[in-house]
């Protein structure tokens, strides 16, 4: 089994805030692909390819790891299609992050009843900072209209599954014995399905919808592949929950994105709310 520390160190922070840039990134590639089942397609498609490769040169996961494995890549499939109905309903500057900030909160209180991790009060404070600098982001044009609330809704749920999964594979990852086997796997299990369903549902059409989007939705996928490759590494060598709020970070990103690319508002009160969630991050590294 690997072993993993209660801290957070320089080179766990930086491969997960390394995985925040590169999920941000190919999240607002999805967003972009008005298609978002060929979108998603395209990059389960990367994703499996890249997944084969990893299996053929990895080692098998240790037996103790494949309930974790099963049920991840389950939580996996009900993560995709509910940010592709993210995204057709809702703007990436409210959903995206709303989908990331859910999460924390739920991790912590799922390391602290699952694998006994304690917060320091300062890192626990930390998380709570992010949080409310999360929470900021997706509120900070006032109370949603009712027009809103079925993408926010979705979004919620995407949260909830996010800490699922997390935790799940926190504690699968850890009893794997490689991460790169645990992570092919893992990708080769779930990723192949929204291609199948896409072939099924689009059948001669396919093609000539995915040409338009081929190399970006090929990207993308290449860029989730890696991101959450280096989460799954970051969880083997510290806490869960600090972790899963670094990673979390990602909103920051997201939001540059969605004010230059999406042309979405970035006011002071995001610009508040970017701090409170950079102070976050100092406070659960120490």
């Amino acid at each position: 089994m690997l072993t993993t520390s209660a801290s957070v160190s320089l080179a766990v922070t930086g491969a997960v805030l390394l995985a925040a840039v590169l999920h941000a990134v190919w999240n607002a590639m999805a967003h972009a692909i008005g298609d978002q089942l060929v979108g998603f397609a395209l990059m389960g498609a990367a994703v499996t390819v890249g997944a084969a490769a990893m299996v053929l040169a990895s080692p098998a996961p240790l037996r103790a790891s494949w309930p974790f494995l099963a049920a991840s890549a389950v939580l996996h499939v009900a993560y995709n299609l509910l940010l592709m109905r993210c995204y057709r309903l809702g703007e990436f500057g409210q959903v995206y992050p709303l989908a990331r900030g859910t999460s924390p909160w739920l991790v912590a209180l799922g390391a602290a009843i699952f694998v006994g991790e304690q917060l320091s009060v300062i890192r626990l404070v930390g998380v709570v900072i992010i949080s409310i600098g999360l929470g900021t982001l997706v509120f900070v044009g006032g109370v949603p209209t009712r027009a809103a609330r079925p993408a926010i809704a979705a979004a919620v749920l995407t949260g909830v599954v996010i800490a699922m999964y997390t935790t799940v594979d926190g504690l699968g990852v850890r009893s794997a014995g490689t991460v790169a086997g645990y992570a092919g796997w893992l990708f080769l299990l779930q990723a192949p399905v929204l291609p199948v369903a896409a072939v099924a549902a689009r059948r001669g059409l396919l093609w000539r919808q995915v040409r338009p989007h081929l190399l970006a939705g090929l990207a993308g996928g290449v860029l989730s592949l890696a991101a959450y490759g280096l989460v799954l590494w970051a969880q083997t060598r510290g806490a869960l929950a600090p972790i899963a709020a670094l990673r979390e970070t990602s909103v920051i990103v997201g939001a540059v994105i969605g004010a230059v690319v999406f042309g979405e508002r970035f006011g002071r009160w995001r610009i508040a709310a970017t701090i409170l969630v950079a102070g976050g991050v100092i406070l659960i590294t120490l």
